[in-house]
Order: structure tokens, then sequence, then C-alpha cells
């Protein structure tokens, strides 16, 4: 080994090195860091008190509840279960803000409460997890509407009165008898009249939030379908879901399986692709090897030595005397004729070197190709006897 002389000792890297690798990493980290905390902080601002009719903010319904009160209707605000299906009566409209933050449990239960009672009970945009069992017959189209304003095209009183309205979102379809079906988008409605089987009731589906919000219901013919819908009742009960709610923790038979979302299994596998790309990343070597400055010289006889000691932490004998065997070999194969390709091999190393030194072909075979010595003491011996060996051969 070429022995250089260099300044560094120590293969260990200095905190300057460390902050040079890690800066790019710890930047990356820090932004990203700062644009989620920017991002919660505007969305909690913008997003404060959604669907609310006590919130004032832009996407609060504080404006809904006031022009309904103008209009001799009632709004009171229910957080429980408890309360909402309490409130299910002839002559209340219930409006459900977030049918799909219930569970399945829950919206069983409300169902029961409301399919019989007479009243109205709205569904502002829900989906596939809350369709099936608070509004059967419904479900959700996959493909939501890129209009956002849309006309009623409906015989439905309400929706003919208010003409064009924010109602898309959701598409919707529907095999309940009797149904309307109004402000289609692309031939399916995103806002349906279910009647109840039995009585006057009915159940509202709508696809999208913006005619309740603050910041849209002077738009369009937001304000007379918001009103119309929600006031055909002297009394609307505003259901607002909230995990304070006893009755949210009831998972009733489901496993922990059934209480994760669908799409886990396909993202638990995704991750997996990607551990094993990026396994295969780091594992192959894309490009021709580079070489690279070694922080320290080490000179030839320090690393036999080292490599000598761990031969002898491991009691490692039969590898060390193999090593000794074989490099002898090697370095004898050439000196007395024969091939780098035959000298591990006793029937062609042996003749040659018995012809050589004119020595006992046995004692030959058992020095170079004998078993491991049994102890510290014997592998010294093995060692001499085979620079010995050498010594002789060249001198020959």
């Amino acid at each position: 080994m070429t022995e250089a002389t260099l300044t560094s000792t120590s293969a260990s890297p200095t905190a300057r090195q460390l902050w040079t690798r890690t800066r790019g990493i710890a930047l990356a980290v820090v932004i990203l860091l700062a644009a989620a905390v920017a991002i919660a902080v505007i969305r909690s601002g913008a997003q404060h008190g959604r669907l609310d009719p006590r919130s004032a903010d832009p996407y609060g319904s504080r404006a809904t509840a006031e022009l309904l009160g103008d209009r001799g209707v009632s709004t009171r605000v229910v957080t429980t279960l408890d309360e909402a299906r309490a409130a299910a009566a002839a002559d209340t409209t219930l409006l459900v803000a977030a049918p799909d933050l219930l569970t399945g449990h829950q919206q069983s239960s409300l169902r029961a409460a409301t399919k019989n009672s007479g009243g109205r009970t709205i569904l502002i945009a829900p989906d596939s997890p809350s369709l099936g069992t608070l509004a059967p017959g419904v479900t959700a189209d996959p493909a939501i509407s890129f209009d956002s304003t849309l006309s009623p095209d409906c015989d439905l009183p309400a929706a003919r009165r208010a003409g064009s309205a924010d109602t898309g979102g959701i598409r919707y379809n529907t095999s309940a008898r009797g149904a309307d079906v109004c402000y289609p988008s692309d031939g399916l409605p995103t806002l349906l009249r279910i009647p109840a089987a039995t009585g006057n009731g009915d159940t509202v589906v709508i696809g999208a939030p913006d005619i309740l919000y603050n910041n849209r219901l002077d738009k369009q013919g937001n304000a007379s379908l918001a009103l119309q819908l929600l006031g055909s009742r002297p009394h609307l009960v505003w259901y607002l879901p909230s995990l304070s709610d006893a009755s949210a923790t009831d998972a009733g038979k489901k496993t922990f399986l059934d209480l994760l979302p669908s799409g886990w299994l396909w993202g638990t596998l995704q991750l997996f692709i990607a551990a094993a790309l990026a396994a295969l990343w780091r594992a192959r070597r894309l490009g021709p090897l580079v070489p690279e400055r070694l922080p320290v010289a080490i000179r030839a006889s320090e690393t036999v030595e080292g490599r000598a000691r761990l031969y002898r932490k491991a009691n490692a004998r039969d590898r060390a005397a193999a090593a000794l065997r074989s490099t002898t070999r090697t370095r004898l194969a050439p000196l007395i004729g024969v091939s780098p390709a035959q000298a591990h091999a006793p029937e062609a190393l042996l003749p040659a070197l018995s012809a050589r030194l004119s020595g006992d072909g046995q004692a030959l075979h058992a020095l170079l190709f004998g078993p491991p010595p049994g102890d510290d003491a014997a592998l010294i011996s093995l060692a001499d006897q085979l620079d010995a060996l050498e010594r002789e051969v060249r001198r020959s």
C-alpha cells in the first residue's frame, strides 16, 4: 500500500462536515414545517365555524339563521345524537351539517327517529359513507360537478322559484319513487327531495353547502333556495356532529380493520413499493466507481496486524491457516512452472515442487494442504515452515 502523509488523523466527521452534509435536508424540513403551519393557520381562520348558524365568518351560516328568524322560523343548534333524535317531529326541519362524520350506529339511530316523524331532514353534501343509511335508494356518483352554479330543471316549487343556485358538488343517482331530481350536472342531479313512505315527511339531499355560507348567500338564487328548504316548518334544528358526543365512540360490532379508511390497504402497498424502490436505488451503483481519498494512510503492516488480531479474537485458526497456505501456493506456482490456475491443485503443484526440491511429497502435502492447526503455537509453526519453504524454493 502506498503511504501518504495526511494532516487528518481521524475518520470521524467534524461538526462542520456534519452540518454541510445535512443542512439541505434540515432546510427542506424547516420549509415543509413552515408551510404546514401557514396552511393550517390560513385554513383555520377561513374555515372557522363552518356551517355554524352562530358564526359570522365567511363559511358560517349566521345570515341564513337570521333571515329565517325574520320569517318566524326558530333555529336551535344541537351537537349530540340524543338531542337530534329528540327534535325529530312533524313541525321541525332537522339539518345534518356533516352526515359523513356520523358513525354507522349514529346514522341508523338517526334514520329510525326521522323516517316516520313527518318532518323534513336535510343532508348537506352526504357521500357514500352515509347515503345508504340516511337516504336509502340514493348513491353518490364518483365524478363531482365541475360547475358550481346550476339551473333547477325540475318541478320542485322551491327550486323553480329560486332559479339558478350554487348546488354544484356531489352528483347523485336515485331509485326512490316520487323523488324530485333538481339542478342536474351532466344528467345527474345535485339536489334531491325524497318523500317519506308514509306521512308528509321528506328527506332533502344537497350536493354542496354553498347556498348556506354567509359569503355566498347573496349570489344567484342561493338565499331563496336556502330559506324555502330550511323554512318549510316553524322549527329548525341544526345538528353539528361533535366528537365529544358519547354516541360517537360506539363502533357497534365493527373491528379495528372495519374502522380504518377504505384506502388503507392500497396506501400501505404504495408505501412498501416506495420503500423497495428506495432500497434498490440506495443498494445499486448506477455509475462508475469513484475513487475516494482515505482520511488517513494505513501501513500494510498495521493492516496485517489488525487482521491477525481479528482472527485471534475469533479463534479463527482455520481461516488464518487457509489464508497463509493459499498465499504461499499462489507465490510458489510461477517459481516452479505451474500456471496460476493450477496453483491450488495438489496433483499439479506437488509433483513440480517435489521435483524442484527433491523432498518428501507427503510432508509437502501436509504443509500446503493439511488440516488446520490445533492451537496458536501450531499456527505460528506453520507460518514459519511456509516461509522457510518459499525461501528454499527461491534459492534453488
